[in-house]
């Protein structure tokens, strides 16, 4: 019995052991069971924390897409608003001082060419003295056949050497001749330069018409716009009105953006515009014209230091295509003219650039946006082209009429034709005591038409003030719509201010060229040098 309990004790323990085994592995797959659902957990945590975090990266990149667009808009909108104040840090005035060259040339360089060839050294070709048993056994005379066998040698090399150093010192020689020459070309090159410098000064301080308008291009270029002002105009100058004639191009209504702002509609991951209001547009645009119109004569009389220039005359059009019809049109969207004495007394950093036009009497589009032109006060072309372009015009000179040569009746005459011409009934004439002509026509189209006072004065110098109010005068006097100045000279000034805002209109001498030439076909010329 002992036994058989000791064997049932031996099974139950046996027993337990297995259960204990099964139980601890039991456990042991719970655990793994349990770390690798944690594991998995912790994985889709991660991914979904992944996830997250590529989509808050995603969303940030395309607001800061969006906060870029609309930094670039809001830059460019504040270059569009400071045109004019842009320029008022800046110094037009061209010195010619800096246009010249000077040259500082650089000590000349040999190089290796500039170190003399070390001469042959004779211990290197010197023999060993004899010494010991040598000197008996003859020694002596074995040296003394190396050593003519070394002088020899060393002969050859002086021969060399010489050579050598020789075709150096040419070769060096030959390479100072060149800087030499270099330098030559170089100081004649900035001497030609600084010669054409001096001359154009020169030429711009004696008015030369050519070299004035050549002078005042180099300002307008110096102007720096936003890159897509077109940035393109003519210049002319007649120096008997020192009068500046700038025909400027604008840029067209696009150069506003039609965009207002940027912004990202997360929901549908899209970024979306919203659009600038129209009458913003043609506000925004209308300020632009007048900030270029502004800064543009600015820049003229800024650039003047000599007095060249008395009145500018500024028309401002934009080359663009009529969407109505497809065609190519140039419209005047603003002109005027002013004076160096009015125009200083503005404080241009703190106008408001369209109510300034207003003040300068200028004469600006209504609808820009629509392309609706104004009148130019002086159309570019009517300026005599001797003082556009440097193109020589006077070929025919001596075949064409001095005005200033004709007798007083044949002015009369002119006159006469050409405001026929032009359109006008001339009713009356008689001559003036000035030697000009008086003229009463009619204008015979309705509403703008009417009685006109017409005056011509064959003049060399500038005409007074006074016959302008003399003008004046005569139209209400003989209760006429306009008066009409003609004269070969031209006007100060003093003239311009009084006709602004007045029915009266001044047409100087190279007017009169282009307007027989363009209404009567007369070619003409007003040459006082003839008379002298």
């Amino acid at each position: 019995m002992g036994i058989i309990r000791e064997m049932q004790r031996a099974h139950a323990r046996q027993v337990r052991a297995q259960r204990q085994a099964q139980a601890a592995a039991h456990r042991h797959h719970q655990q793994l069971v349990r770390a690798a659902e944690s594991a998995r957990k912790a994985a889709e945590r991660a991914a979904a924390a992944d996830a997250r975090e590529r989509k808050r990266l995603y969303v940030e990149a395309r607001l800061a897409e969006v906060a870029a667009n609309n930094s670039e808009l809001l830059g460019h909108l504040e270059e569009l608003d400071n045109l004019l104040t842009a320029t008022l840090t800046v110094d037009d005035h061209i010195d010619f001082g800096r246009l010249k060259k000077s040259v500082e040339h650089p000590a000349f360089n040999p190089g290796s060419l500039g170190n003399p060839l070390p001469p042959p050294d004779w211990r290197h070709f010197e023999p060993p003295q004899p010494s010991g048993l040598g000197k008996l056994f003859g020694g002596q005379a074995k040296y003394q056949q190396q050593v003519n066998l070394a002088q020899h040698a060393f002969g050859q090399a002086q021969a060399q050497h010489a050579t050598a150093e020789a075709d150096r010192q040419r070769r060096l020689a030959a390479a100072y001749q060149r800087y030499q020459q270099h330098r030559e070309k170089v100081e004649a090159e900035v001497a030609t330069h600084n010669a054409e410098v001096e001359r154009f000064a020169a030429a711009v301080a004696a008015g030369d018409p050519a070299e004035v308008v050549e002078y005042f291009g180099m300002v307008l270029s110096n102007s720096v716009y936003p890159d897509d002002f077109p940035q393109q105009y003519r210049l002319a100058y007649v120096p008997e009105s020192r009068q500046l004639i700038v025909e400027y191009h604008l840029p067209t209504m696009e150069v506003v953006p039609a965009i207002r702002e940027y912004r990202y509609v997360k929901a549908r991951d899209e970024i979306t515009t919203t659009a600038r209001p129209a009458k913003e547009i043609r506000e925004r645009y209308a300020d632009i014209v007048a900030q270029v119109t502004l800064r543009t004569v600015h820049e003229m009389f800024e650039a003047d230091r000599s007095g060249l220039v008395e009145t500018v005359v500024y028309n401002g059009i934009v080359h663009t295509t009529d969407p109505r019809t497809g065609a190519a049109v140039r419209p005047c969207l603003v002109t005027l003219r002013t004076t160096r004495e009015v125009f200083a007394e503005l404080n241009l950093s703190k106008v408001q650039p369209t109510a300034c036009l207003q003040h300068l009497n200028a004469s600006v589009s209504k609808r820009p946006e629509a392309l609706a032109p104004v009148r130019p006060v002086l159309e570019f072309d009517m300026v005599d082209k001797r003082f556009v372009d440097e193109v020589d015009v006077l070929a025919d000179l001596d075949q064409r009429p001095n005005l200033l040569k004709l007798t007083p009746t044949e002015f009369e005459s002119l006159i006469q034709n050409l405001f026929a011409r032009m359109g006008l009934d001339t009713k009356q004439t008689r001559p003036s005591r000035d030697g000009g002509v008086d003229c009463v026509a009619y204008d015979p189209r309705p509403i703008f038409g009417g009685k006109v006072v017409i005056q011509a004065k064959r003049y060399r110098n500038t005409v007074d003030v006074s016959s302008v109010r003399d003008l004046f005068g005569t139209v209400q006097n003989e209760g006429a719509s306009k008066g009409i100045l003609v004269t070969t000279s031209g006007y100060g000034p003093a003239s311009y201010d009084f006709a602004s805002g007045k029915p009266l209109e001044l047409i100087d001498g190279s007017n009169l060229l282009y307007l027989l030439a363009e209404h009567a076909e007369v070619k003409a010329r007003i040459d006082p040098s003839e008379l002298d």
